[in-house]
């Protein structure tokens, strides 16, 4: 793989896990909001990733990264009994998201370490390709 190949590689993952960090601060953001019913309660959104083949090679080495979509999580909403909540339903209930909030953080501790990996890696890559060309100034 070229080095040049490798910066489309590389900002392929930036971008994704860009998406993976935006989902999850919208999922944390939304963890408490109440709803009157089931159908309307915020569900967890889940980026859904696919890897980018080379069809130059013929071998289907992954060369990168795209998101495929951003699923919404299909786990029930959250049942809490209070009745006197004006979103209460006809029973008393209210119902809440599905994010789990721990679930979330780990989340985005992955996300993030995976986003620092991949941009330690391009300033190797941008490093190395600066070096070989000082190679010729006799440095």
């Amino acid at each position: 793989m070229s080095d040049f190949r490798m910066f489309d590689t590389l900002g392929s993952a930036l971008a994704a896990q860009t998406v993976r960090l935006n989902t999850v601060a919208s999922n944390l953001a939304n963890a408490d909001q109440a709803a009157g019913s089931p159908e309307a309660a915020y569900r967890a959104r889940v980026p859904v990733f696919a890897a980018v083949l080379d069809q130059a090679r013929g071998d289907g080495a992954a060369v990168g990264v795209q998101v495929r979509e951003v699923a919404v999580s299909q786990a029930p909403a959250r049942a809490e009994y209070q009745p006197g909540h004006p979103l209460a339903d006809a029973q008393g209930y209210v119902y809440y998201s599905n994010v789990r909030p721990v679930e979330q953080m780990a989340d985005m501790i992955s996300a993030s370490r995976s986003y620092e990996s991949a941009a330690q890696a391009l300033g190797t890559v941008q490093e190395l390709i600066q070096r070989t060309l000082r190679l010729g100034d006799g440095a």
